[in-house]
């Protein structure tokens, strides 16, 4: 151990030796504990920085949250561990606010601590001016949008001055919201006046999360504007907070602006909280309920075929669910203590019902892909560099076993015209199932090139795979070629396919040439830096 964790223990150790009696020794305790926790380094763990983080709780339930709130408001405290912030941001508004505002977190400690924030949480981290654009990216595809005033201090003043408050605070409110850009497909609502909108698109479906009282906290972006804040009311949902029980086709009525109006079918699972196991909510989707067939239109074969096995995914997905939702019950001891024995068959049951889902994932995503009901979101990305990332990250399994790529990068690549996400999903997939099913010492030759309709990969084939027709290399089951590392749940032919189809969905394709495979997605093209006459003569 160092000299510095060796100090750092030493602190910490003569500060949880004293226990205050009253108010004024917890409230310097929790500063005191505050200083140290905050400057710790993110590799320190140990019995020591738990029973901390313990006093930590247990001094917060004593202190009132405005005093917790000034506490992390005094100049000098430093927040730079991101366990202090994630366990400060589950607070109340206003110390969860505060600290939010103080945390120094670098920003890939913010991208992986965001994801696992509540909604509440990363909507008032949004409040925060001083993100970075990646961070601030993720919050909005998260949900996490300014919805709400600025908060400001709650001082006595006279009547004209409390207006005069509220004027400005509305005016700085009308600011914020001019600098958020809306997309021009949003559905949110807007004041009736005067100018041209279309015509109000009836949401499907959408994603959800609730607070423990059955609120609505976060939704899908394209819904939130009209769903946030709306109660969850329902004789069957009451009974069902009150056990912390999952949703299955719960049936509501929501009451509102016309693309949401109207009953929906709800489906959700309990969410508790990581650190103390405290009831927070839900997490789910709404789903409208399915109309007279006879009111719509014939679909094409290959349309009712797609949705019919989105249905049966449904049906299989709603016992799965209910399923992993008790298993977690048994095994975080929400109900009271289980026997080890128990709650380890519990955590089996969990991770299999989590493979579960994660294969009607998968089977919903080629059923869509196929059927045309879902497109590939464009946008522009460096691919090769996320396969050169992609590759790196394999590479803790592959350096073990003396294989990998040969990684070639054309430095004339284009960028590709797909969001980045869809670029990681599609490089992962490809490299994941060739890395998983590489012998020791194979190492596969990878080039990314410009190619005539865009971005060109070109991936040699495992000896395992290369001997395969096309047939047996995109239609083999699962367990049919032995897999160290795999992509999917269903094995390297059902891996190919969904590539295969999200490739052409993306306006692209894979296709196999003998021992290699070869992806094609499109292309941005290069800006032309003078557009004028005289340089058009020049270049002809």
């Amino acid at each position: 151990m160092t000299q510095t964790a060796l100090h750092f223990d030493d602190r910490l150790g003569t500060v949880l030796r004293f226990r205050p009696s009253g108010e004024a020794g917890a409230r310097v305790q929790y500063r005191q504990l505050l200083d140290l926790l905050g400057m710790l380094p993110a590799e320190v763990a140990g019995a020591q920085i738990d029973a901390a983080f313990d006093r930590l709780a247990e001094l917060g339930g004593v202190l009132a949250a405005s005093e917790r709130a000034a506490l992390l408001g005094e100049p000098g405290l430093r927040l730079r561990s991101p366990r202090l912030v994630a366990v400060l941001a589950q607070a109340e508004p206003g110390p969860a606010r505060a600290a939010l505002a103080r945390a120094e977190l670098d920003e890939d400690e913010w991208r992986d601590l965001i994801p696992a924030l509540q909604p509440a949480s990363r909507a008032l981290l949004r409040e925060r001016r001083a993100l970075s654009p990646p961070v601030a990216a993720l919050l909005t595809r998260l949900g996490a949008y300014d919805r709400g005033l600025p908060p400001a201090d709650v001082v006595a003043m006279p009547a004209p001055e409390g207006i005069g408050a509220i004027v400005r605070r509305i005016e700085a409110y009308r600011r914020a919201r001019q600098e958020l850009p809306i997309p021009a497909n949003s559905d949110d609502p807007r004041l009736p006046l005067g100018e041209d909108r279309p015509a109000t698109r009836r949401v499907q479906a959408f994603d959800f999360a609730t607070d423990a009282a059955g609120r609505i906290v976060w939704a899908d972006p394209g819904v939130a504007a009209m769903t946030l804040g709306l109660t969850l009311d329902d004789p069957a949902l009451a009974i069902a907070l009150r056990r912390r029980q999952p949703l299955r086709a719960l049936r509501i009525e929501l009451a509102g602006a016309p693309a949401i109006a109207g009953d929906w079918q709800v489906d959700a699972v309990p969410r508790f909280d990581p650190f103390g196991g405290r009831f927070t909510g839900y997490r789910g989707r709404m789903r409208r309920f399915a109309v007279d067939a006879g009111a719509l239109p014939a679909l094409p074969r290959a349309d009712s075929e797609a949705d019919r096995i989105r249905q049966l995914l449904h049906e299989l997905r709603t016992p799965v669910n209910a399923i992993q939702g008790f298993a977690e019950v048994i095994q975080q001891q929400l109900f009271g203590p289980t026997p080890h024995e128990y709650r380890a068959l519990a955590a089996t049951i969990v991770g299999d019902a989590a493979r579960m889902l994660a294969a009607f994932e998968e089977l919903e995503r080629l059923a869509r892909l196929d059927g045309g009901a879902i497109e590939i979101e464009g946008g522009a990305c460096d691919f090769a560099a996320i396969v050169e990332a992609t590759a790196g990250q394999l590479a803790a399994h592959t350096a073990a076993r003396s294989s990998g790529f040969a990684l070639r990068r054309d430095a004339d690549a284009p960028l590709a015209a797909l969001a980045p996400a869809e670029g990681e999903r599609i490089a992962w997939r490809l490299l994941a199932t060739l890395a998983g099913t590489s012998a020791p010492g194979e190492v596969l030759p990878l080039a990314i090139e410009a190619g005539d309709r865009g971005v060109l990969l070109v991936a040699e084939l495992p000896a395992t795979l290369s001997a395969r027709s096309d047939e047996e290399l995109f239609h083999a089951g699962p367990g049919s070629v032995p897999q160290v590392i795999a992509a999917g749940v269903f094995g390297v032919g059902f891996a190919l396919r969904l590539l295969a189809a999200e490739a052409r969905a993306a306006g692209g394709k894979l296709e196999r040439r003998d021992n290699r495979l070869e992806l094609t997605l499109p292309g941005l093209t290069a800006p032309v830096p003078d557009h004028s006459p005289q340089a058009a003569r020049q270049a002809g």
